[in-house]
């Protein structure tokens, strides 16, 4: 029995010896890479870097647009009756002044007449109400009785041609008409929408930019459009509503474009780029670089092997870059990618250099 108890205790106190030797060195090797810089798997972590260089930096600000005629106006009659004639197809340009459509006017000719003979009576009494009292034959009175009569009947006159002409519904601009919602014998009141007319050369286009840019655009800026098909048109600002909406917290800006061909359509969405600021010699970096943390913005800057975090402040941004303004120095190697699998002291090896 001794024996076989002393047997047992020499393999155990073997086997413990040999779990020291594994452990222990493993253990030391953690303690002493405790205060050491962490380690990726695989080895050193790959990244892209951007070498700082001065560069002008402009503020690009995008935003959506709605495209409206220069001038454009729904066609409606002032006065309601039979539509008698439409002198206009959908479709067609027109010329300031065309008559385009014509509603029934008999009975207001029909007074005309009669107040155009009224008036004929009127001029003959003045006549002969004048010759009295040039031999004294009458009183002034009586003659001045005369020539207000006259001058009724001739204001009737004026009163009467001005509900024709409501009658007629002409071209208030050059311009394309649209498509046309009555016929001819169609009953039309101020309130029947009869057609549209667009004058669409030049466009305006009407956009918003965000209060904190407010005081960064003025008249005479130029905006670049881009259509849904992608087409480029360069536009210049003109106007700018005088306050900023307070719903919205947006300043309105309305710009005027060129359109001889006709590809920008009154009521069509388009993106403009808005150019707001340029830096001239900014330190420039892509925004995936700037990192957030309790202590404010930082990015790691490449130094021989090891990412090394700096505290930076940054300036004006874009959708992609950010300027920075302090923090870093010209010639500084920016780390740009694997931002998230970066811890202060990392080892990285580079990938790529971004230009």
């Amino acid at each position: 029995m001794n024996k076989t108890l002393i047997k047992r205790l020499s393999i155990a106190a073997l086997v413990l010896i040999i779990l020291a030797i594994i452990i222990i060195p493993k253990l030391k090797s953690k303690e002493e890479g405790a205060g050491s810089a962490p380690i990726a798997r695989g080895g050193d972590i790959p990244v892209t870097i951007k070498i700082i260089q001065p560069e002008d930096f402009t503020t690009d600000l995008n935003v959506s647009g709605s495209v409206f005629g220069n001038e454009e106006v729904q066609l409606r009659t002032e006065v309601s009756g039979k539509v008698v004639a439409i002198s206009f197809n959908e479709g067609t340009k027109v010329s300031k002044g065309d008559i385009l459509v014509k509603v029934n006017d008999a009975d207001l000719q029909a007074q005309l007449k009669k107040a155009e003979i009224k008036k004929k009576d009127a001029e003959e009494k003045e006549y002969r109400q004048r010759v009295l009292l040039s031999k004294n034959g009458i009183s002034r009175e009586t003659y001045e009785t005369a020539v207000n009569d006259l001058d009724a009947s001739a204001a009737d006159i004026e009163n009467i041609k001005a509900l024709i002409a409501k009658t007629e519904i002409r071209a208030p601009f050059s311009g394309t008409i649209g498509l046309r919602y009555i016929s001819e014998g169609s009953y039309v009141t101020p309130s029947t929408q009869i057609a549209s007319l667009q004058s669409a050369n030049p466009v305006k286009v009407d956009f918003a930019i965000p209060q904190r840019f407010a005081n960064e655009i003025s008249v005479g800026n130029f905006v670049r459009l881009k259509t849904a098909s992608g087409k480029l048109f360069s536009a210049k600002v003109y106007a700018l509503e005088p306050k900023v909406d307070p719903s919205t917290r947006s300043l309105q800006v309305r710009a005027i474009c060129n359109n001889d061909r006709g590809e920008l359509i009154p009521g069509s969405y388009v993106s403009v780029e808005v150019n707001l600021n340029t830096v001239k010699n900014a330190m420039v970096i892509p925004s995936q670089a700037l990192a957030l943390d309790i202590s404010g913005e930082r990015v790691f800057v490449y130094r021989n092997g090891i990412a090394i975090p700096a505290n930076v402040e940054s300036g004006i941004r874009t959708e992609s870059h950010v300027q920075i303004s302090s923090g870093i120095k010209m010639g500084d190697s920016v780390i740009t990618s694997g931002i998230m699998q970066l811890r202060p002291r990392a080892k990285v090896k580079i990938l790529s250099i971004e230009k």
